[in-house]
């Protein structure tokens, strides 16, 4: 980590839904959050309660120094909706096999 840069990640202690229009893309009880210097704090959702047959794996790749290269998937319409990091840096490692949504309800 850069100097005065933090990650954390913990168990979500709620319940936590992807919506995308009518569509419920995922639902869970045992998402992580993480949160990061100068980021919202992110849901992390287990890939087993992703609906993945209605995701795309698109082209996009980034890159964060932190967490390592991510993916993206996207719905007709919504392009890169959906990002994971399939092979995290050590230091982040429990995102692994889950993945985040820009928007997610918490309760």
């Amino acid at each position: 980590m850069a100097e005065g840069h933090t990650i954390t990640i913990e168990q979500a202690d709620h319940h936590v839904r992807a919506v995308h229009g009518d569509q419920v893309l995922a639902e869970t009880s045992r998402a992580l959050v993480l949160s990061e210097t100068g980021c919202p704090p992110r849901y992390y959702i287990p890939a087993e309660d992703v609906r993945l047959d209605l995701l795309t794996p698109s082209g996009t790749h980034t890159h964060c120094p932190f967490k390592g290269t991510a993916s993206y998937w996207s719905l007709p319409g919504a392009a890169d909706l959906v990002w994971a990091y399939p092979d995290p840096k050590p230091e982040v490692s429990e995102i692994k096999d889950h993945l985040c949504f820009y928007e997610v309800e918490v309760s």
